[in-house]
Order: structure tokens, then sequence, then C-alpha cells
């Protein structure tokens, strides 16, 4: 397996790169609920609808001070093996073998503090909003192993009345090991309450992205921008 190479020159550089990125792709980040902090281990568990999901979740965790981790399938991984210095780690779908090393090496990572060890259990890019999830076991199995508190995340990308999209983020309620059913509940009561969302009422704006031609045009004519 592919482990997390977090830290160094490079990885300073590149974390610097990706937020300038994120914030020059998108309007802001915004998020609604608590996002829990403190020195405690945590498993955080998404939806995922896009390829920006991985980006977020870092992000997220900047904003939360979290020490994060996101578990990549391998052959993506060993394509883009930078982002190991972001926290990536991986695993190959499908094989004991490796799910079981990726399993002890995220067992490991959550026994640091601060640790936010992240997964996306469907194991592939769905659309946004289409019900039942379809969630796969190793997020209830590394749960359970560990015992650590389990955040469910539902990320949206939306536009509203601005020329940039902004990126919502649902935060669910924490809990403790269970079954998958409960994993599925959870996250699914997320994005369905991120799915009805229609403004920014609520949520609070944890990055500042770019602006657009409108926005900047208010700007230099003196008008406040909108929310």
């Amino acid at each position: 397996m592919i482990r997390a190479a977090k830290g160094g020159l490079f990885g300073w550089v590149l974390d610097g790169y990706v937020g300038w990125k994120f914030r020059s792709a998108f309007r802001g980040l915004w998020v609604r609920g608590q996002l829990p902090g403190g020195e405690g281990a945590r498993l955080v568990y998404a939806n995922h609808s896009n390829w920006w999901d991985g980006f977020v979740l870092h992000q997220v965790g900047q904003a939360a001070g979290w020490d994060t981790y996101c578990v990549m399938e391998e052959r993506n991984l060993e394509r883009y093996r930078f982002l190991s210095r972001l926290g990536a780690f991986s695993i190959r779908r499908g094989e004991a073998a490796s799910s079981l090393e990726t399993l002890r090496y995220a067992r490991e990572l959550l026994g640091r503090p601060s640790a936010a060890v992240c997964i996306f259990p469907e194991g592939e890019l769905r659309p946004f909003g289409v019900l039942p999830l379809k969630l796969e076991r190793g997020v209830e199995l590394l749960a359970r192993v560990e015992q650590v508190e389990c955040v469910p995340l539902a990320i949206r990308y939306a536009f509203f009345e601005h020329e940039r999209p902004d990126v919502l983020v649902e935060v669910g309620t924490p809990h403790g090991a269970g079954a998958l059913a409960c994993f599925q509940s959870e996250l699914e009561g997320s994005v369905r309450r991120l799915s009805g969302v229609t403004g920014l009422e609520g949520f609070t704006r944890v990055v500042s992205g770019g602006l657009g031609v409108a926005e900047r045009w208010d700007a230099v004519r003196g008008r406040a921008p909108s929310a």
C-alpha cells in the first residue's frame, strides 16, 4: 500500500497550492453544523459526487484543526502520488489482503492526537442526492475496530446568485460504531437536508474564495457584497 507522507518542504508548498487552487475555483466553503474539535481522533465519512471532494475534506480539516488523512483508490494514488503529501493513503478495492493492511494503517493513524481519517464509503463517484446511498462495509469495520467518534458529512456544489459555485458541507450528528445501516441512515439524512438548501442562511463560511465579475464591479462602486 501507499502510506501518507505528510510534511516537509514539498508538503508545505503543495498545501499552499491546493488552498490557492481551491479559493480560485470556488466562491467559498460553507459549513452548517458543529465540526468536532479537540485532541480526540475521529472517523469522517462523506458522500462522493465530485473530483474535488478530497480537497474539500482537506480544507474542512484545516478549518476544524484536524490532522486529516484520506483513503484513496491505489491505482489513482499511484498516478497522483504527490497527494500522499496531503495525507492520502491507498486501498485496493476487492482485495482482502489490501483491505486488511489499509485497516491496520488507518487504525494506527487514529491513534494520533486530533487525527481525522476520511473515507468515501460509496467507493465511487455518484451523482449528488441520488438515494438510497450504496455504502461498502469498510467504514463499519474501521469504526468497530477503533471505537472512535464517527462524523457524517454531506458535500454539495451549488450555484446560487453568483458567478462562482459555493461548496456546502452539512455536518451530521457524531455517533459511535454501529451497523452499516446506521452509517447509511446518518449520511442519507445529511444529504437530504443539504439537498433542500436554496441559499446560504444558517451556514458559516470557513474558506473565502474568489469574487466573480459582478462582485468585483460592486466593490468598485462601493456596494457591499451579498452573502
